[in-house]
């Protein structure tokens, strides 16, 4: 099994310098970098003057995160492509490719809140979802191409490249057809420089969370990152994903196959302490997210909500932490990670652990126990040689 961090960063409450929290990122890689951690991922979210969700730029932390690491790869969870020119972010992935040495995995995102959305470009705004969608798609186009192709061109819906009747005219660029009209001058096809090192390009990987989104990313070839559901729940958003990457492959993949996983962590020397140092920050940040999403989520095929006052009076700790928490001692974290490898031969699972409020060294601390004690269990090829817990 390969496991990931997931380094949603968070400061409730803005109760810290923004330059240590970043201090604490690196710490967490770094650590993560020399103990045989496979992968490193970081969140986009704007305008949290809450504290709740603070990376506005996953790109950015990935690239200060590969000068200070040598073998960890550096994933985003994902970069929000719809808000975004699809010309800069396919250069800014394929720059970060080659300054981490061909050490991307390029997560993409269509995004969720609308506070984010509209205030970052008004066409991605999920209220009206066809259209999100038809924008998240025309930049995955764009993304491939722009990757794969020395020149390319695209015309579609939100985006026309290069733009139309543009006259080129260098001395310096002598005319050429693979680019231009040579007769006219216009400029037929665009290139972008960096091309990235990982060839036709980085991993795509993108957060699902709906049966239609996993289909069209299996149909397409693209990787899945999932996170809430419960293991029932999984086993059908599962199956759709391998029946519909088996039609991309012409082949048919295992179950697990093309899936990472996100679940809550915090290891500790009991359950009860697990809870005490990290439960409540978990319950608040579930009261962050569900607040849009709701329970349902969180529910196992066939149940259903008894009706409450609020939508989120059933949200607890031991709500959720019999249905996706990998909260308590290492060997009841050994447990549950069992149960993924057996009931969804899960190859790919990626932890997070830097709740907002929750303190640094619990987090670290953590981190330490879950390499040294959990990660052993399930990599044959694992340098159990870790630095012990302090």
């Amino acid at each position: 099994m390969k496991f990931g961090y997931f380094c949603n960063s968070t400061n409730w409450g803005n109760l810290k310098p923004y330059n240590k929290i970043l201090d604490e990122i690196r710490e967490i890689s770094i650590y993560c970098d020399t103990n045989n951690w496979d992968s490193i991922w970081f969140t986009e979210h704007h305008f949290s003057h809450e504290g709740m969700e603070i990376c506005p730029n996953p790109l950015m932390i990935s690239a200060d995160i590969a000068s200070r690491t040598k073998n960890i790869r550096i994933g985003q969870a994902a970069t929000i492509i719809t808000f975004w020119n699809p010309l800069r972010i396919a250069e800014d992935i394929a720059l970060l490719d080659n300054l981490s040495n061909g050490r991307v995995e390029a997560g993409i995102g269509r995004g969720i809140y609308g506070r984010e959305a509209l205030n970052m470009n008004p066409e991605a705004d999920t209220k009206d979802n066809k259209k999100n969608f038809r924008l998240f798609e025309e930049t995955v186009s764009i993304l491939k191409k722009a990757w794969t192709k020395k020149f390319f061109n695209h015309s579609g819906e939100f985006y026309t490249y290069p733009t139309p009747n543009f006259e080129w005219s260098h001395d310096m660029s002598p005319p050429n057809e693979e680019f231009m009209d040579i007769k006219t001058n216009i400029l037929k096809k665009i290139s972008i420089v960096p091309r990235p090192i990982q060839k036709p390009h980085p991993p795509l990987w993108q957060v699902v969370d709906s049966n239609s989104s996993i289909e069209w990313a299996g149909k397409n070839g693209i990787n899945t990152i999932m996170w809430i559901p419960t293991v029932n729940t999984l086993k059908k958003r599962f199956e759709v994903y391998k029946n519909a990457r088996s039609v991309y492959d012409k082949k048919n993949i295992e179950m697990g196959d093309g899936i990472c996983l996100v679940r809550d962590m915090f290891i500790a020397d009991s359950m009860e302490e697990a809870k005490e140092k990290a439960g409540q920050q978990m319950v608040n940040y579930m009261k962050w997210v569900c607040h849009w999403r709701g329970l349902g989520n969180h529910m196992d095929p066939g149940e259903e909500l008894p009706v409450t006052k609020g939508k989120l009076d059933l949200l607890s700790y031991d709500f959720l932490h019999k249905r996706n928490m990998l909260f308590g001692t290492p060997e009841y974290v050994i447990d549950k990670i069992n149960e993924l490898k057996s009931e969804l031969n899960l190859q790919n699972l990626q932890v997070w652990s830097n709740f907002p409020g929750i303190k640094h060294e619990d987090c670290m601390k953590s981190i330490k126990m879950f390499t040294e004690k959990v990660m052993p269990h399930f990599k044959d090829d694992l340098d159990t040689e870790v630095k012990k817990v302090s």
